[in-house]
């Protein structure tokens, strides 16, 4: 599915709305978004069932900022997602500066029907300061 570099408010290949599309090309999270996250967790935020977690209404997005970079960032699977649920395990997004990982969490926490506050850039390096 392509997304980046859509515009206007046609539909995009698999029934996305281009408008849509070409917010997520301007904005930094829905580029990382697009880049790493889509594959898993798909255009709409719903994953797989039983393979990838959606994020739409999840618990984990939606929640504390801490367990959400560590888990993104450092792999520490959050108490809010327990072993075992999914067939799969997130990979572990360690190369992502501070304000890109809140640039991402602001996205995420912000669409697929999510509406948790957006995410600054020293809460993320203070939740990853707190593991060192």
């Amino acid at each position: 599915m392509v997304l980046a570099g859509c515009s206007g408010g046609g539909a995009a290949p698999g029934g996305a709305s281009t408008a849509g599309a070409a917010a997520v090309a301007t904005d930094p999270g829905g580029r990382l978004y697009d880049g790493n996250c889509i594959a898993c967790h798909q255009a709409d935020g719903h994953g797989v069932p039983g393979v990838y977690p959606s994020l739409a209404g999840s618990s984990v997005a939606d929640g504390d900022v801490t367990a959400l970079a560590r888990w993104v960032i450092e792999g520490e699977r959050p108490a809010a997602l327990p072993e075992g649920r999914y067939a799969t395990r997130m990979p572990q997004f360690g190369w992502l500066q501070p304000a890109d990982a809140a640039a991402l969490f602001t996205y995420v926490r912000s669409h697929f029907g999510n509406h948790a506050p957006a995410v600054a850039a020293d809460a993320v390096a203070a939740a990853l300061d707190k593991n060192r």
